[in-house]
């Protein structure tokens, strides 16, 4: 990447950060304020507008790229742009969630018709084609899934844009090797725009994202995702690895609630990150160790993404087992009450 393309990353940061203190600041018109709820971690309310911030870091970061003006890349703005808006108008008024899965499957849609889609499901070693219509429908899902899990996981101080600065690093350092500088450089936009918002969100938080931001970079990480793969940049797992500690959870949280019988829409702190404040770790003792845990996903997909087949399934069996020990630890500290008051500070 040229000295350009680093000072526009660079700048996308500052853009981010000086956005996410206008947006902050008391006075600001365009301010909404998030109030305390059954699911929340904070006791106050904070600014959701950071994903303004965001939007205009990332938009920052990646001037000079073409990927705009290709067909594909004007479907994938467009589609962006609506789920952006109808996130927006959440924030603002509150949409019903049956609108807004609405607009986010036509958006799917529009992505999975005109500009990428999911043509087989790839594990190491293995390649399963899909035909056209399963292809397109398993896009739509794939793509809904990335966007909502995403906002299910926006629910503590410096997580959400932690997790965006590790995955799209990732992504871009992975793309980055493949020679594809046109991924590598949106995804390195995004985490630019990202850690300058993280700055302001880190706890406590000045600023929080909303839904806005936390549609649009679910959106955004598995629309990458889906090219990075697509092109032969990394294999689909790496990918997936990248974003995993929201992936895993959120899917894992999710299963558990439908196991239960719990209503899906209803506010919960079921989420192994909010169950671990609950039990008495601080926000940001807790926001750390999960930095530390994205750290060694985006290390091992990195490693493990050019790796023999059986280093591939190796990899991934030992996220699984590290995932797997790190529930258990949760659990173990939630029955045993293992975190003092020294750490709940």
């Amino acid at each position: 990447m040229s000295a350009w393309s680093w000072s526009l990353d660079a700048a996308g940061a500052a853009v981010a950060w000086l956005a996410c203190w206008l947006l902050s600041h008391p006075r600001n018109p365009w301010q909404v304020l998030d109030w305390p709820n059954e699911r929340s971690l904070h006791d106050r309310p904070v600014p959701r507008t950071g994903g303004l911030a965001i939007l205009c870091g990332a938009l920052v970061a990646a001037m000079g790229l073409s990927w705009g003006f290709t067909q594909p890349g004007f479907v994938i703005t467009a589609a962006m742009v609506a789920v952006a808006l109808v996130s927006w108008l959440d924030d603002q008024w509150s949409v019903s969630p049956r609108t807004r899965l609405v607009v986010h499957a036509v958006a799917a849609l529009a992505v999975a018709a005109g500009a990428t889609r999911l043509p087989a499901l790839w594990l190491p070693g293995v390649a399963i084609t899909l035909g056209a219509p399963l292809a397109i429908l398993a896009t739509v899902v794939f793509l809904v899934w990335w966007i909502n899990l995403y906002n299910f996981m926006d629910g503590m101080d410096g997580f959400a844009g932690g997790m965006a600065v590790f995955g799209f690093a990732t992504l871009a350092a992975l793309a980055y090797r493949a020679h594809d500088p046109g991924l590598a450089g949106m995804a390195l936009a995004v985490a630019s725009a990202a850690l300058g918002f993280t700055v302001a969100n880190f706890p406590p938080a000045r600023l929080f994202m909303g839904d806005m931001g936390a549609t649009l970079l679910g959106f955004a990480a598995g629309i990458m995702i889906l090219v990075g793969a697509g092109r032969g940049d990394f294999p689909l797992w790496a990918g997936l690895a990248a974003f995993s500690p929201f992936l895993v959870d959120a899917t894992v949280t999710l299963a558990r609630r439908v196991a239960r019988g719990e209503r899906l829409t209803a506010a919960h702190r079921g989420h192994y990150y909010q169950r671990l404040v609950r039990a008495g770790l601080s926000h940001r003792r807790t926001v750390l160790g999960e930095y530390a845990v994205m750290a060694v996903c985006g290390l091992a997909a990195f490693g493990g993404a050019e790796a023999s087949v059986p280093v591939q399934w190796a990899i991934i069996a030992a996220l699984a087992a590290l995932y797997g020990a790190l529930a258990a630890l949760v659990e173990r500290w939630e029955g045993r009450g293992q975190i003092s008051g020294k750490d709940a500070r």
